[in-house]
């Protein structure tokens, strides 16, 4: 699945230990769609994706992502998960254009040249 929208909120780093010894840490962003009717959603970014896709606030991202279900002491719970996320609108350094100078037009006709550039 694929959501695209701006990032508005960064959620503080989650660590823990998984059951099988490894550590873990989680981050969550909360993105908001740029529709008529704005929609947000909040998706988790896990371990060294964190860093690699380093999201902010305020950056505009198409963000694809699994939707999981997990069953803790007799609740579910929703799991969206980030596996890519690409950012939109990169501004492009462009070079600032310069207004035209028009050069000053030079002399048309100089009687010192010797030539006469008239066709008669």
């Amino acid at each position: 699945m694929e959501i695209s929208g701006t990032i508005i909120a960064t959620l503080p780093v989650q660590s823990g230990m998984g059951r099988n010894g490894t550590e873990w840490k989680k981050q969550e962003y909360v993105i908001q769609t740029n529709d008529q009717y704005p929609k947000k959603c909040c998706f988790g970014v896990w371990n060294g994706n964190i860093d690699a896709f380093g999201i902010q606030v305020g950056q505009d991202l198409d963000v694809s992502f699994n939707v999981d279900c997990r069953e803790w002491n007799g609740k579910w719970f929703n799991d969206v998960r980030a596996y890519k996320v690409v950012q939109r609108n990169v501004a492009q350094s462009a070079p600032v254009s310069q207004p035209l100078q028009q050069s000053a037009p030079t002399e048309l006709f100089n009687p010192n040249d010797g030539k006469d550039d008239l066709p008669f």
